[in-house]
């Protein structure tokens, strides 16, 4: 099968305006080769052209990379992703004595550590940025248990400090030393400043169904962000990695990056997930997100970074992998629509449909599920109004002020799940998906984006 470039370039332009999407890039690997399309602008404010070697922030995707160099340092025999932190990391410390001991490695990359996400700490521009975020982190409340899952950036921190002291240099030099120069990829990096080199995205943002502006800030993360937020990359790049792990573990020239037994292990299922929906998951592995489309097994990573959205998708047994990077507007929307046509025609996949609720809802009681649930930097209010499900969601702590309070109804789809409005263009037609579910100890508690937030009050 030959990719029609053209009819590509075609729908991408046309689904970028469709969604007010104001630049985007795609990458496709299909049949060995990859392919590059562009559209849009990268800056709406100053007019510049998107091409393909323009460079986005990836947001979360950067856990992949993170993940995949712990990997190849534990293919090295230098780490052992069983053995507590403290094997590494003998001050790892978090509010929980008993996690502090015997948290893993291999929890850690599968989210399952219970370690929290929205921790919003600046350890500062120097090179012991991360040393300084893992210790500040110590009295910060764990989501839930070790062994349930939470949705961690936290977690990613963590291991980045990991491949700090084993390989003696900072995580952003051991991303370029393991991954970036091994596999070619000569448009991604980890600093800002290096961004300054090439065409970089704007951030943009607005209200949904119009194009949003130029954002008052490209990227408000501190550079402890990294192993969790920050890899500046291009589509194409970002393709080059996903294509090593379709290859086994080889670089394009034969060089062994990873072992085809840790490939393997990177997409081996750890745990399932109460939120199927955020983004499309149905499991975690080790950094992987992994998808199943009607039995049609496959792996991947969304990030989101003030405004910019990136979405990586890969078809093992179609030897496809396609990258959608995008600088604002309804990129949610784009994605669901440009990569539901690209992954039926080249791997055969159906994508689930969009997260919303019934026509006509189920009758559900709220009443168990009332309460206030708090986790580190966020607090929700779930409540009923004259009939209604209501949901406020708060930015609390050092995450305070970011961000403006999601207020909106709580339509059932289930008696556990519940699609929410008000929540923005990352979510699919503006709905979030919220998600009781009940803590080892009986407390109930509640999911939103992958996050888990134990009841603090009823």
């Amino acid at each position: 099968m030959n990719f029609d470039l053209s009819h590509w370039q075609t729908r991408l332009d046309q689904l970028a305006a469709t969604h007010h999407v104001p630049g985007a890039t795609l990458a496709v690997l299909t049949e060995g080769e990859i392919h590059e399309l562009a559209t849009g602008r990268l800056h709406t404010g100053t007019g510049v052209e998107t091409t393909t070697d323009s460079l986005f922030l990836t947001g979360s995707v950067a856990k992949v990379y993170t993940a995949t160099a712990i990997a190849r340092l534990a293919d090295e025999g230098l780490l052992d992703l069983d053995a507590p932190v403290r094997a590494v990391l003998p001050d790892f410390t978090v509010a929980d004595p008993e996690a502090s001991r015997t948290v893993t490695p291999r929890q850690l990359l599968s989210h399952t550590s219970g370690l929290t996400c929205d921790f919003n700490y600046d350890g500062g521009r120097g090179d012991d940025c991360l040393e300084r975020f893992v210790a500040a982190a110590a009295t910060v409340p764990l989501d839930c248990p070790p062994g349930m899952v939470s949705y961690s950036s936290v977690g990613y921190v963590v291991l980045g400090r990991i491949i700090e002291v084993l390989t003696g240099t900072t995580w952003d030099q051991a991303l370029k030393d393991l991954l970036f120069a091994p596999l070619g990829m000569s448009h991604s990096m980890t600093l800002p400043e290096e961004a300054l080199a090439f065409r970089t995205a704007m951030s943009h943002l607005g209200e949904p169904g119009a194009y949003p502006e130029p954002a008052p800030a490209w990227d408000l993360m501190p550079r402890a962000a990294g192993p969790y937020g920050r890899v500046i990359t291009s589509a194409a790049d970002m393709v080059r990695l996903a294509r090593m792990h379709l290859d086994g573990g080889t670089a394009p020239d034969g060089g062994r990056v990873l072992s085809a037994r840790a490939v393997e292990e990177m997409q081996r299922r750890v745990t399932g997930v109460p939120d199927k929906w955020t983004v499309s998951a149905d499991g975690w592995g080790l950094g992987w997100t992994l998808y199943d489309w009607d039995g049609v097994p496959g792996f991947g990573h969304d990030g989101a970074a003030i405004g910019q959205y990136a979405y990586l998708r890969v078809v093992p047994h179609a030897g496809v992998a396609v990258s959608l990077l995008t600088n604002g507007g309804g990129a949610r929307q784009l994605y669901g629509d440009l990569l539901a046509e690209l992954l039926a025609e080249l791997a055969g996949v159906t994508m689930p449909g969009a997260f919303e609720p019934a026509a006509e809802p189920p009758a559900v009681d709220l009443a168990p599920h009332a309460g206030v649930y708090r986790r580190e930097g966020v607090r929700i209010t779930i409540s009923e109004q004259d009939g209604e499900g209501r949901i406020r969601y708060e930015f609390v702590d050092d995450m305070a002020g970011l961000s403006p309070a999601i207020e909106g109804r709580l339509i059932p789809l289930s008696g556990t799940v519940f699609a929410a409005t008000g929540a923005g263009p990352s979510f699919s037609e503006g709905y979030m998906p919220v998600v009781f579910a009940t803590l080892p100890d009986g407390n109930a508690c509640c999911y939103i984006g992958m996050r888990c937030a134990p009841r603090i009050a009823a």
